[in-house]
């Protein structure tokens, strides 16, 4: 019988295969109470089985390929976090030795209490982190009970006869697989990587989970939040993913199966087509050159930077270097290093890196302030953060100012939002410079830019321009500070409208501004990377785009299909309309 699952779309794409339904990791535990004479060795299994699990989770860190996704190195360092913190492990052996329970159940009830804790954060990407305490308690838990890894495929067995599937070619020629579970931890995530599955479902996560966020970087179909499917799905049963609607659609009619095959393979297609665009200028139909410019987070990423055929790196995320790491923060030498690296990998093209932008979506591990306020997007974050803490501030400036010895860098502050800001920053610039001077080390001139994120930002932009010699629009945060949109919180996520007409106008003052000014300005958001946006942007006046590297050859296609000159008057028109996205289409 055919049916239909839905979840969210966390991760594009089709996928079509058999289904391999995961372990459930979820055991059943046994409760019993033990001698006293029994406490310590209680206590010794769970520390041995926790130990294994570490030894596993460090391998697997030293074996991570090198085209492995950033965000997965970070979730393992997460789970070793947790795997050594002292309240699991304190509470574990207070159950074991106070109420004599066994060491499975004193792991559990542990893990119960401080999951109660989780569910009352107010903060959605805090809340999804009880997953990774839950999936590291549960792998401890396995190793107990010496249960495989819930990834691992099923022993091969005899393919149920699939008559729908003629007609749809060689791609199927042997059958592919997709995994479904209720959820999947990072260390999961690595095997999948190096499995053969196609795609993967999972009953539980949100757009923020780590599911999420690593399927993304990996470029794989997936559904998650699809509540039973790990329950309704049977073990072979044939699964169409598809990952841009949040649709999973279980054993498809023939007519389904070649609809969702043919459209696997233009996607293919178009990409293929698309890559062949890769050394062509960025130059719309009437002679404007524009600017591709590629995000990255890592300085692994200035490859794939390459290969789509970025300009330049218009945002290094530096925050990342700081996550993951269980509150230790790189020193001077080891960010000189990274950006050395990045500038390196990028051959001579200029790098955009921004100075860490803690807080809101991305906290670090552990001892972050920012944790104990009602809402961290509003409080000690970007900017705020690293003037509040000078000593590490002056760290990171030092190395880029180091690392600029190597290659054109354009240093870049984040959420900025006054005047006030802007001298604080640019002293603690000055006084780097000087302790490098201090000690006789050589650094390089930078090109210095403000993020333009907040409203107020945008409103004084003539103020920043005197300042600065560049703007980058951080459109992500300009949406949600503008609309006062928490863009995490689902109950008001339908209302995030880049859009919306406050935001679009907002955009197009400042890069109108910037221009006037004969300064450089880029948009390094989403709205970077989103095609629909592309030709309103390039009417805007916009010539410098910075997006995740996958994006920049669809992007560049639009651009070399546009006029830019005759944009100019319809984006006037999209501007002046109270309605913006009802005559966006007319472009």
């Amino acid at each position: 019988m055919t049916f239909a699952i839905h979840g969210l779309a966390v991760a594009p794409g089709i996928a079509i295969g058999r289904a391999v339904i995961a372990v459930n990791s979820r055991m059943e535990v046994v409760h019993y109470f033990i001698e006293p004479t029994q406490v310590h060795d209680e206590i010794k299994r769970v520390r041995r089985a926790r130990d294994t699990v570490v030894e596993e989770l460090k391998r697997m860190q030293e074996d991570l390929p090198a085209d492995a996704p950033h965000e997965l190195a970070a979730l393992l360092d997460v789970h070793l976090m947790l795997l050594q913190d002292e309240l699991l492990e304190n509470g574990v052996k207070r159950w074991i030795s106070d109420r004599l329970y066994n060491a499975e159940w004193a792991l559990t009830t542990q893990l119960e209490l401080i999951t109660r804790q989780f569910d009352e954060m107010e903060d959605e990407y805090l809340r999804e982190r009880k997953a990774d305490l839950e999936q590291v308690a549960e792998r401890i838990l396995r190793y107990m009970r010496g249960v495989a890894s819930p990834v691992a495929p099923p022993p091969a067995s005899p393919r149920r006869a699939q008559p729908t599937l003629t007609g749809l070619g060689e791609e199927f020629a042997e059958d592919p697989l997709v995994l479904v579970a209720n959820d999947l931890s990072p260390a999961d995530m690595l095997q999948f990587k190096s499995s053969v599955f196609a795609g993967f479902i999972t009953d539980v996560g949100g757009k923020t989970s780590h599911t999420a966020i690593v399927a993304r970087s990996m470029d794989i179909p997936a559904v998650v939040g699809a509540r039973s499917a790990s329950q309704l799905v049977r073990q072979d049963d044939w699964v169409v993913i598809d990952g841009d609607a949040g649709v999973v659609i279980v054993n498809p009619s023939p007519i389904i199966l070649e609809e969702y095959g043919f459209r696997r393979r233009q996607v293919s297609l178009e990409r293929e087509r698309l890559s062949r665009l890769r050394h062509t200028p960025a130059v719309t139909l009437d002679g404007q050159s524009i600017e591709l410019l590629a995000n990255i987070e890592r300085p692994s990423d200035c490859e794939a930077a390459l290969r789509g055929g970025a300009a330049g790196v218009g945002l290094f995320r530096t925050e990342f270097l700081f996550m993951g790491r269980a509150g230790i923060m790189p020193d001077e030498d080891e960010q000189y290093q990274s950006y050395r690296e990045a500038l390196e990998g990028m051959k001579g093209a200029p790098v955009t890196i921004r100075t860490i932008d803690i807080g809101a979506d991305k906290p670090l591990d552990k001892g972050q302030r920012e944790n104990s306020v009602l809402n961290p997007a509003l409080g000690l974050r970007a900017i705020r953060w690293s003037l509040a803490d000078a000593v590490m501030f002056r760290a990171q400036l030092r190395a880029i100012l180091r690392a600029a010895v190597h290659g054109p860098v354009h240093l870049l502050f984040p959420m900025l939002s006054g005047v006030g800001e802007i001298r604080q920053t640019l002293a603690q610039l000055d006084i780097a410079r000087s302790e490098l001077d201090t000690r006789g080390v050589p650094y390089g001139e930078l090109k210095i830019g403000a993020m333009i994120e907040v409203p107020a930002a945008a409103l004084m932009v003539r103020s920043f321009l005197k300042y600065f010699d560049y703007l980058s629009i951080g459109t992500n945060d300009l949406v949600q500070y503008t609309l006062a949109i928490d863009r995490a919180d689902e109950a008001v996520a339908h209302l995030y409208d880049p859009m919306h007409p406050a935001v679009l106008r907002l955009i197009a003052d400042v890069i109108a501004a910037a221009n006037e000014a004969g300064k450089g300005v880029s948009v390094c958001g989403e709205m970077a990377g989103d095609v629909a946006m592309t030709k309103l942007l390039l009417g805007f006046g916009l010539r410098s785009f910075s997006m995740h590297p996958a994006q920049i050859l669809a992007v560049k296609q639009e651009i070399l299909r546009a006029d830019a000159g005759r944009l100019t008057e319809w984006a006037r028109t999209v501007l002046d309309s109270d309605e913006p996205e009802a005559i966006c289409s007319g472009g």
